[in-house]
């Protein structure tokens, strides 16, 4: 039934007239339109499959009148104002499929859009990748790969809040007076563990456990340090001639074993998309030897006869080499760990997300997705 806005003096109400207050009219419209004075009190909804505009003239309205718009089509419908007109929000004018709101005339030409309800949560994917462990020192014997930092992706529901980003830094190498170390963790909703130690062959010959395990020094009854489940995996032992350690464990696979005078490769990394650019992030360091071991991507080499094991590069969560048989030859240290959040830039639509501590503190979009990418611990602020 047709409103009876306006109502005029002496106009009689029916029933059926009083009821169809609660009625209001749809307006359909399948291509970009400009808003008319009888769209007063109305709604108008757009239904096309490309993107349009609802454009708000000049002078069409009065103060206080309002017009309900909607979006059931599934290219964006944006609000526009026209000539002469300003058009404020708290939020965005771009409604996805089944966006609205309340457009509100202030004056002739001024208005106000109340989105319809309010998005306060972003649902977000993650890559988290611990600080990989640094590699063992040899010093007349050899020593084991640094195992990868943990590998962790996963996804979640966040709100209007700020999230602290932690970037695990990566372990230092073992040298003659100093064992290596392992990674430290990477965190934001979720956590990925730093990767073990590689083992000494001057002292404390196992790898030690981490995201994934350190290969250890110098015996093959020492068994390499466990991998945590779902993070990365174990490293492997050496051989028992004292010339061939155990590679650092990886995120796609264990570390070798030692054998004869070749130092065990390093277990192999796992490649992530996530910044648009298809990376290999957690390999395992190799075990140092008469002949090094070679490293899982982004990790350290382990070293030769008399030669120190190579790092593992920065923000790609690879363990550093074990040092080589004999002589100065210590071990590499660990690569540092990195964040990565991404969301679906249409879902952000009425949000603003920034970060601090990040490559950029605005979102970078690749495709229909946005991200940020964190090589050193900062913030994520949604508002």
């Amino acid at each position: 039934m047709t409103s009876p806005y306006p109502f005029v003096a002496g106009a009689v109400l029916t029933a059926a007239n009083l009821n169809s207050i609660t009625e209001y009219t749809i307006n359909d419209k399948t291509d970009s339109y400009t808003l008319v004075a009888g769209d007063a009190g109305e709604r108008v909804i757009m239904n096309k499959a490309t993107a349009t505009a609802i454009t708000v003239p000049n002078s069409t309205f009065t103060a206080g009148q309002c017009v309900m718009i909607a979006n059931k089509g599934a290219g964006t419908c944006t609000v526009t104002a026209g000539a002469g007109t300003t058009v404020s929000v708290s939020g965005s004018l771009a409604l996805t499929q089944y966006g609205g709101g309340t457009l509100l005339a202030i004056s002739a030409s001024t208005f106000i859009f109340f989105p319809f309800g309010g998005v306060s949560t972003l649902s977000v994917e993650f890559l988290l990748v611990g600080g990989g462990g640094g590699g063992g020192v040899g010093r007349g014997r050899t020593g084991g790969g640094g195992g990868a930092g943990g590998f962790v992706t996963g996804s979640g529901i966040i709100g209007k809040t700020t999230y602290t980003v932690k970037v695990g830094g990566g372990g230092s190498s073992g040298t003659t007076n100093n064992p290596a170390q392992s990674g430290t963790a990477s965190s934001f909703i979720g956590s990925a563990n730093g990767g073990g130690f590689g083992g000494s062959g001057n002292a404390g010959r196992q790898g030690s456990v981490g995201g994934s395990g350190g290969g250890s020094a110098d015996d093959a009854s020492t068994a390499g340090g466990a991998g945590v489940s779902g993070e990365g995996n174990n490293g492997g032992a050496a051989s028992n001639n004292q010339t061939s350690a155990g590679g650092g464990g990886g995120s796609a696979g264990v570390g070798g074993n030692g054998s004869g005078t070749t130092g065990a490769a390093g277990g192999t990394a796992t490649s992530n998309n996530y910044n648009g650019t298809a990376t290999n992030y957690s390999g395992g360091g190799g075990g140092g030897g008469t002949t090094g071991g070679t490293a899982g991507s982004g990790a350290g080499n382990g070293g030769t006869s008399g030669a120190s094991g190579s790092a593992g590069t920065a923000n790609r969560g690879g363990g550093g080499g074990g040092g080589g048989t004999g002589g100065s030859s210590d071990g590499g240290n660990g690569g540092s760990g990195i964040v990565i959040i991404r969301y679906l830039t249409a879902d952000a639509t009425g949000l603003t997300v920034t970060a601090s501590g990040a490559t950029s503190g605005t979102p970078t979009v690749d495709g229909s997705y946005s991200y940020f990418q964190f090589n050193g611990s900062g913030s994520l602020t949604v508002a």
